[in-house]
């Protein structure tokens, strides 16, 4: 693959970058002292999972999830095994009424997406067991603007879905002559109801898909055999 569309130029030099040491100084003492999520070899996981040329979307999310046996690397997925987290469920409801015959899957492990080209990304990549937004401000946000703004550069064509206030402020950092950027409320319960329900954005992201002549994403989540919905 040509190195120039990999994450790991991008990798390279953001880990050389005065910001990251001090970043990765507060990590690598954080993870010593403190419980941190996700395990530490999944929190690069998003990346492993959607390699940069093969990117087509992007989801923004925030923290991962802050409880035991939970986040492992892609926003808004939990490890099999978990209840289906609020703004999962939602999500989930909008693709039934979205997607024609899409049925509700009975965990809520995305990694099926991933594989497919959707970046599912988290603006803070770590945070401490039990403390949401503990991790927030110590220079994750400048690594993850950064992608953003490289993903923006080295791409065309890239359907960015950004839910929420905070998700939506990134679309300072993405071209829109180059991608689409389409903004609907977070799919929490606290907002789905004021537009992210009906928003349509799975549909209309593979619309935009085939327009570019890419095969859409199959949003159909794998169902888990002999397994108890886990509601």
């Amino acid at each position: 693959m040509n190195e120039h569309l990999s994450w790991k130029s991008f990798l390279d030099e953001e880990f050389k970058q005065p910001y990251f040491q001090s970043l990765n100084t507060f990590i690598e003492k954080e993870y010593i002292e403190e419980i941190v999520y996700p395990p530490k070899p999944a929190i690069f996981h998003a990346l492993n999972s959607t390699p940069m040329a093969d990117l087509k979307v992007v989801i923004l999310g925030q923290d991962p999830y802050h409880g035991p046996n939970q986040a492992h690397g892609l926003a808004f997925s939990v490890l099999k095994g978990n209840p289906i987290p609020p703004s999962l469920k939602n999500i989930y409801k909008e693709l039934a009424t979205d997607i024609p015959g899409f049925v509700i899957p009975n965990h809520g492990f995305l990694e099926y997406w991933a594989n497919q080209g959707v970046l599912l990304l988290n603006t803070t990549l770590t945070v401490r067991k039990g403390k949401p937004g503990s991790h927030q401000k110590k220079g994750w946000e400048t690594f993850t603007d950064n992608l953003i703004k490289r993903i923006s550069t080295d791409l065309n064509g890239v359907i960015f879905l950004l839910w929420g206030k905070p998700a939506i402020n990134k679309n300072t950092l993405i071209d829109i002559e180059k991608h689409h950027v389409i903004t609907a409320p977070h799919p929490s319960p606290l907002s789905a109801y004021t537009g992210f329900f009906g928003c349509k954005h799975f549909s209309k992201t593979n619309e935009l898909l085939h327009n570019q002549g890419k095969k859409p994403i199959d949003w159909q989540i794998p169902l888990e055999k002999n397994n108890w919905e886990l509601f």
